[in-house]
């Protein structure tokens, strides 16, 4: 056995032997399709989560993702990514908020396969529009860095519509503040499907 990092067997499918792989993340639980966004959505994460479904789904189409989200949110367009990649692959893939799911987090929490989005328990979800640093910008920059933030907007508005079954009017109005909802309140809205139980 090897000492170090922990490692348990693990036989791949078609291998006649056991290798053994490190207990954390980056090898036993992707193999098992677990996905994690523990920090604020960044280009990394996003292409390392991106490159895991995508290389895990053609390894096996059939076989279901889970991400576990714990995110406070971060970039819009990284976050953007990673949802198209939810839709295009042919796993289907559940998400599962623990912690907080917010802003892009919360996205992510609703663009996963409907009736298979969960919330713990104690879990907390964000909803607000996306912002930008209209301060560093000059006039020109803030003037077309406002325009691409609407169109981002109402893709992200019309996401949450089709994903949520709220009126347009109900998540535009929410999406102008931050709304904090609790794991049953989520539930509620239409962000997951359910709650998990103690």
């Amino acid at each position: 056995m090897p000492i170090g990092v922990p490692k348990v067997p693990f036989r791949m499918p078609g291998d006649d032997d056991a290798s053994w792989v490190d207990v954390y993340p980056l090898n036993r639980l992707y193999q098992e399709r677990l996905l994690f966004l523990g920090q604020e959505v960044d280009s990394e994460i996003s292409n390392q989560l991106i490159g895991l479904m995508v290389y895990f789904s053609l390894e096996d189409a059939a076989k279901d993702f889970y991400l576990f989200i714990n995110s406070p949110g971060g970039w819009v367009i990284s976050g953007l990514a990673i949802y198209d990649t939810m839709q295009f692959v042919r796993p289907e893939v559940h998400t599962i908020c623990m912690g907080l799911a917010a802003s892009m987090g919360s996205f992510l929490l609703v663009g996963g396969a409907i009736t298979k989005r969960l919330a713990f328990p104690h879990a907390r979800v964000m909803i607000h529009q996306p912002a930008s640093s209209f301060y560093e910008a000059q006039t020109g920059e803030f003037i077309l860095e406002a325009e691409e933030l609407l169109k981002l907007r109402e893709t992200i508005t019309r996401v949450y519509v089709q994903r949520t079954g709220k009126p347009l009017w109900v998540v535009s109005e929410d999406m102008e503040r931050d709304v904090f909802m609790s794991a049953t309140e989520a539930q509620t809205y239409g962000i997951v499907d359910l709650v998990a139980v103690q």
